[in-house]
């Protein structure tokens, strides 16, 4: 005779069984829609600021590569040189409206929907090196403000891209801060300009195809362009004798940022992957362009081109009043003033304010 207490055991085990059965299968058939969804490829177009044959756009390049390899072909990139499909001032545009996938910008071409983009691409005067702000956007909080700023217009931010430490050509040398008195240099408008005008320069504004000429025939004395080897490729060391190296005044960072939509439809180790080799890319640019300007450097002297390099008291002070102009300059934007103290903040902690 069976034991009703086996039975028992017996029908709960098979109950049990047969109720886990749906479990199972649920969980295989969502199991099977995970991979199916892993295995979806997706083909982009991202485009630069950078020019066809510019060094930049070359390693731009090579970020693009690197994503199609790191995520075994599931996501390529390819990279359109500046103005293939639309000018640099409609880029983000595009992104946001599909009309591009993504874009490696700048927020200098979106200041006009928010100052906080400014901020956040070039807080002018602020560092030394980029890894100094790549530090407070990775560890400071700089990539939630970045995200949230982002979302707000629209588009995903995944990262910034640094190129480095601006230097400044100019045809009078301009040893320590006093000597920015009476200069007549080329910047653009914003943080640079207003800075310049409190240590009693004369800032003018014009379009970067009339720079050279107007360096060359004496209308201005200095400009604000990009680093070292970069202005040396313009020819700049021909009509400027003096550059200001290593550079203090400026150090942009450009962007990748991604259509929402596209974004939302990656699955997450896609996610990971872009966001990783973005942050891949932003050493890459950096430190290769470092060599670049050092290459210069080492080679100055038979270029006829006279390096300068401020005192640490000098660029202090300098950052000192830089420090009044971004706050006054946020003033009118929430976002702004949000990304402004933070990078303060971060500043004084590792002593640079």
């Amino acid at each position: 005779m069976t034991d009703p207490i086996c039975k028992k055991g017996r029908r709960a085990f098979l109950g049990a069984a047969a109720a886990a059965l749906p479990v199972a299968a649920v969980g295989a058939a969502g199991l099977g829609a995970r991979r199916a969804r892993a295995d979806e490829t997706f083909a982009w177009r991202f485009q630069t600021l950078w020019a066809a044959g510019s060094i930049n756009m070359t390693i731009f390049q090579d970020f693009c590569a690197r994503v199609g390899v790191l995520s075994g072909g599931r996501l390529t990139i390819e990279p359109l040189a500046s103005g293939t499909v639309v000018g640099p001032m409609e880029m983000y545009d595009a992104v946001a409206d599909g009309i591009l996938d993504g874009q490696n910008g700048g927020g200098g071409y979106v200041a006009q929907k928010d100052v906080a983009f400014v901020m956040l691409g070039d807080l002018a005067g602020a560092y030394e090196r980029p890894d100094q702000m790549q530090a407070w956007y990775e560890y400071g909080g700089g990539k939630a403000l970045a995200q949230e700023l982002y979302a707000a217009h629209g588009t995903q931010h995944v990262g910034l891209v640094w190129h480095g430490m601006e230097s400044i050509p100019s045809r009078v040398p301009i040893r320590t801060i006093e000597d920015f008195k009476g200069v007549k240099m080329r910047s653009p408008t914003g943080a640079v300009s207003k800075i310049l005008e409190i240590l009693g320069a004369a800032p003018v504004t014009m379009p970067g195809g009339e720079v050279y000429t107007s360096l060359e025939r004496g209308v201005i004395d200095a400009t604000d362009w990009g680093t070292l080897s970069m202005n040396v490729d313009l020819g700049f060391e021909k009509i400027a004798k003096y550059a200001l190296y290593p550079g203090f005044h400026s150090m942009p960072a450009t962007d990748i940022v991604v259509n929402m939509d596209r974004w939302n439809a990656l699955p997450d180790d896609l996610k990971e992957i872009l966001t990783v080799a973005t942050r891949d890319f932003g050493r890459d640019m950096y430190q290769r362009l470092m060599i670049e300007d050092a290459k210069i450097a080492a080679t100055a002297g038979e270029r006829g081109l006279e390096l300068i390099s401020w005192s640490d008291a000098d660029r202090r002070k300098f950052r000192e009043i830089a420090a009044g102009v971004w706050q006054d300059l946020a003033k009118d934007s929430p976002m702004a003033k949000k990304v402004v103290d933070s990078q303060t903040e971060f500043l004084k902690t590792i002593g640079l304010l």
